[in-house]
C-alpha cells in the first residue's frame, strides 16, 4: 500500500481539532447545558456553533479513515491492531483517569472538598447523575471501534475479490454525479436507526445512528482519500460541491420561515446531512490548492494536535472555571479563556509530555528518533556513497 505524505490531510486534522477547541471555548457562552457558564449566555453563538456541529465531526472520521489507511501501510492486521490499540486505547484510559475527572470535579467543586475527594467517589455511578466519564473522550472510543470495524473490508479491499468493487467504485466516482451518490447510505442509515436512537449521547450503547454515522465516513475517507484519482476528482468538482453546501446551509437557517413547524425538525436532520458531506468533500478539494505544502509547523502541529485534543477540554474547563467569576466584559472572558487555555494546552505539550519518554507512550506521541541516529544514518549514507564511487 502506498504511504507517500498527504500534507494536506495533516493540515485538515490541525485545522478540525482547532475548530474543536473553538467550540469548546464557546460553549461556555452559548446558552446549551455545558459543565461551566458564564453569567450572561448568547444565544445568537448557536446558530455558528451549530453550523461547526454539522460537519467537523463527521470530517474528522473521514479523514481519520485514511489516517488509517497510512496506518495499516504495509503491516499485517496483528500488527495494525496493536498500533490502534497502543495509539488510542492507552490514551483513552490514562485520560478517564488523569483528565476527565478534573472536567467533572471543576463542574461539581460545591458537593467535594477537594479533587482527591472527588477521587474518592469517582465511581458513584455514570456522568451525567454520576461521576464516572470518558466525556470527549468518546471520540477515540468510536475511532477504535471503526478501526476495528474496518478489518473484513481490509482485507477484502486487498484482495483479488475486490477487483470488480473497485472497477464499480471508479465508474460511479468518475462519473457526473458519483460523487453525490455518496450521500445515499448516510441518508438511509439514518432514515432506518434514528427513529430508535434519535439523540447524539457518545455513551456508545445508545448512539447508533450517529456511530454509524461515523463508521460511514470512516470507510469513506479509507477509500477516497487513498486514492489520487479519487481526490482528483474531489479536487474537480469542488465549487460543485460548496454551492451544495452553500445551498442546504441556507434551507437549514431558513426552515423555520418556509416549512411548516411539523416538518422543521425532519428538514433539519436531512439538509444536515447534505451540507456535512458537500462541505467535507469541497473542503478537501480546496485543500488541494491552499493546504498541500509542507513545513516545519506542519510537523510540529502534526505531532502535537493529539495531545493537544485530549487536554484541551479539562484545561478549558479548569480556566474557564475561574475566568468567568470576574468582573469584566464578557468578550474579554471569552479572548482570556481562548488565551490562557490554548497557552497552557501547548506549554503543557511541550515542557512536561513531549520531553517524557513514558508521558508520550500516554498520550499517544510517536516515539521521537534521536538526533544522534541521523547523524550516524547521515554518516554512514556518506561513507557507503564515497565507497561506491571510488569502486
Amino acid at each position: 500500500m502506498k504511504t507517500e505524505r498527504k500534507y494536506e490531510i495533516d493540515w485538515l486534522r490541525i485545522l478540525l481539532i482547532l475548530s474543536v477547541f473553538l467550540f469548546h471555548v464557546g460553549m461556555i457562552f452559548n446558552s446549551w447545558d455545558w459543565h461551566i457558564k458564564n453569567e450572561t449566555q448568547y444565544p445568537g453563538l448557536r446558530y455558528i456553533m451549530s453550523f461547526l456541529h454539522y460537519w467537523r465531526m463527521p470530517m474528522l472520521f473521514f479523514i481519520s479513515g485514511v489516517g488509517t489507511y497510512f496506518a495499516l501501510g504495509k503491516r499485517k492486521i496483528g500488527a495494525y491492531v496493536k498500533e490502534r490499540t497502543n495509539r488510542l486505547i492507552i490514551p483513552l484510559i490514562f485520560g478517564i483517569f488523569l483528565l476527565v475527572p478534573i472536567q467533572v470535579y471543576m463542574e461539581r467543586t460545591e458537593q467535594y472538598s477537594s479533587l482527591w475527594n472527588f477521587y474518592l467517589h469517582l465511581f458513584d455511578g455514570i456522568y451525567p447523575s454520576g461521576n464516572f466519564s470518558w466525556h470527549h473522550l468518546w471520540f477515540l472510543v468510536y475511532l477504535f471501534f471503526c478501526s476495528m470495524l474496518i478489518i473484513p473490508f481490509i482485507k477484502f479491499y486487498q484482495s483479488n475479490k475486490s477487483l470488480k468493487f473497485k472497477l464499480f467504485l471508479q465508474r460511479t466516482i468518475h462519473s457526473r454525479f458519483g460523487l453525490y451518490l455518496f450521500v445515499v447510505p448516510l441518508l438511509i442509515s439514518q432514515i432506518i436507526l434514528r427513529p430508535y436512537f434519535p439523540d447524539e449521547t457518545h455513551d456508545f450503547v445508545n448512539d447508533w445512528s450517529y456511530i454509524t454515522l461515523d463508521f460511514i465516513y470512516f470507510l469513506y475517507g479509507f477509500i477516497l482519500l487513498s486514492n489520487d484519482k479519487f481526490i482528483r476528482e474531489i479536487y474537480n468538482k469542488r465549487h460543485g460541491m460548496m454551492i451544495m453546501a452553500a445551498f442546504f446551509t441556507i434551507i437549514i437557517y431558513a426552515a423555520s420561515h418556509i416549512f411548516p413547524k411539523e416538518i422543521i425538525g425532519t428538514v433539519w436532520d436531512v439538509s444536515s446531512l447534505f451540507l456535512s458531506w458537500f462541505l467535507c468533500l469541497s473542503l478537501v478539494g480546496y485543500a488541494q490548492i491552499w493546504l498541500r505544502i509542507d513545513s516545519k509547523w506542519r510537523k510540529i502541529g502534526n505531532e502535537m494536535i493529539y495531545p493537544f485534543y485530549l487536554l484541551h477540554q479539562p484545561v478549558i474547563v479548569f480556566l474557564g472555571y475561574y475566568i468567568v467569576q470576574f468582573d469584566v466584559n464578557d468578550f474579554i472572558k471569552f479572548l482570556m479563556v481562548l488565551l490562557s487555555s490554548f497557552i497552557l494546552t501547548i506549554t503543557l505539550y511541550f515542557l512536561v509530555i513531549r520531553p517524557s519518554k513514558y508521558l508520550r507512550i500516554i498520550f499517544g506521541v510517536k516515539k521521537i528518533i534521536p538526533i544522534t541516529s541521523y547523524h550516524q544514518l547521515a554518516i554512514q549514507q556518506f561513507i557507503r556513497s564515497k565507497l561506491n564511487k571510488a569502486s
